[in-house]
């Protein structure tokens, strides 16, 4: 099935390689598709890794991997594979990330806990060892390639390619990130979203950039949804190799680790947007923002609240400025909420405050701003000061028919 490239679709920019990172890619012939469909990234000792991975509790064999082996805070490779999920497969799908990593730590000399491994695509089918091993082979063999390649290979159902980068300054250096991301569809992380990968040539204690990945995860990746649903292999990673040639950050006390975690949570703030607008059928962006909550905490659910409606995203889809079902979905998120105090914007046009429609309502700014791609929604709900912001998109026809062909 071939499927046409998102509305909302950005173009994939130039994007600088990293120092200590040397990405390849290959052909496992996972699915019968002829393209790439196999990662091998290869990092130069020394690199850290943090992470995030799914709250499902049925993850794949390759997230349990990620689980046991972050803490060690070192990486020598990664190995993504797209096609195949390799989750609930029980033994079989251990056994083949046991033969992917201990192929790719015999390649490079290193112990197997510095191999990093990812799978998505089909649940339930093994992933096949001899496929795995044959991509690998073709992967180490080839010639190294660019971000949009990799962007490319680790895709299933995205309609484009995506990745972002940014840049900050620590010790008069200047360090660059960069990232890629996957994700279409079955989105809803709690963490992360499908599988994204940042490297960068900054220097971090691993604790440390721990710690930051999980502030930008906060902001970013759990803050975003297209269907309520969340991956068995959901994972975020991130490498620093630590090349820039700055005084290494060991703490958020020391000069240039603000600058760091501002532009990694803007990284990851883009790459989470982009995953939305590529959301599996989507014609629409939709912001969502909820104050006057009791707490930041019961601002996000309000929102996720809101943006995970089906009632509300196929308004949306079809133009339509039906503030009630936002009403809807605010009483229903379980969280304090008083209907005589909530007030509601589409775009910059109030319409709806102290629990009524505001007086001489005008829908056509409305329904102008709901013709656009990018669709903001506000809530208020007079209640204290916490605020969330979450970022979602419509639900069209487009996504029953993807999902319905999906394994076919």
């Amino acid at each position: 099935m071939t499927t046409a490239i998102s509305p909302l679709a950005t173009p994939f920019p130039d994007m600088p390689m990293i120092a200590g990172v040397t990405p390849h890619v290959g052909r496992a012939r996972y699915k019968s598709w002829d393209r790439n469909d196999l990662t091998f990234i290869r990092f130069e000792a020394g690199t850290a890794v943090a992470g995030v991975t799914t709250q499902s509790k049925c993850p794949s064999p390759e997230v349990e991997w990620c689980q046991a082996h972050l803490s060690g805070g070192a990486a020598r490779a990664l190995v993504v594979s797209a096609g195949n999920a390799n989750a609930f497969t029980g033994h079989k799908g251990r056994a083949a990330v046991e033969a992917i990593t201990a192929k790719a730590a015999a390649h490079l000399g290193c112990g197997v806990e510095h191999i990093f491994v990812s799978a998505t695509g089909v649940i339930g089918v093994p992933l096949p060892i001899e496929k795995a091993e044959a991509g690998m082979d073709d992967a180490m063999a080839a010639a190294p390639c660019g971000w949009a390649d990799v962007a490319a290979a680790i895709s299933t159902t995205d309609t484009f390619p995506k990745g972002a980068m940014t840049q900050a300054v620590i010790g008069g250096k200047t360090v660059t990130l960069v990232g890629v991301i996957k994700g279409s569809g079955m989105i809803a992380p709690d963490m992360a979203t499908m599988l994204g990968y940042i490297f960068t040539d900054a220097a971090l204690a691993p604790g440390l950039l721990q710690q930051m990945v999980l502030a930008a995860n906060k902001t970013s990746f759990s803050c975003i949804t297209v269907d309520s649903d969340t991956s068995t292999s959901d994972t975020v990673l991130a490498f620093a190799t630590g090349k820039a040639g700055h005084a290494p950050l060991t703490s958020m006390d020391d000069a240039g680790a603000d600058a760091f975690q501002a532009a990694l949570s803007d990284l990851c703030r883009q790459l989470a947007h982009l995953v939305v607008r590529d959301g599996e059928g989507a014609t629409k962006f939709i912001e969502i923002t909820v104050d006057g909550a009791v707490s930041d905490a019961s601002a996000h659910r309000i929102a996720l609240s809101i943006a995970n409606s089906p009632l509300v995203k196929t308004a949306i889809a079809g133009e339509d400025a039906n503030w009630g079902r936002v009403v809807m979905a605010v009483g229903k998120a379980g969280e304090p909420a008083e209907r005589d105090l909530l007030a509601i914007r589409f775009g910059t046009t109030q319409v709806a405050e102290n629990g009524l429609p505001v007086e001489g309502y005008d829908e056509t700014p409305v329904a102008a701003h709901l013709k656009g791609s990018d669709i903001q929604i506000g809530v208020n709900i007079g209640l204290g000061h916490g605020r969330a912001t979450v970022w979602t998109c419509d639900l069209t026809h487009g996504y029953i028919s993807i999902n319905a062909d999906y394994r076919s």
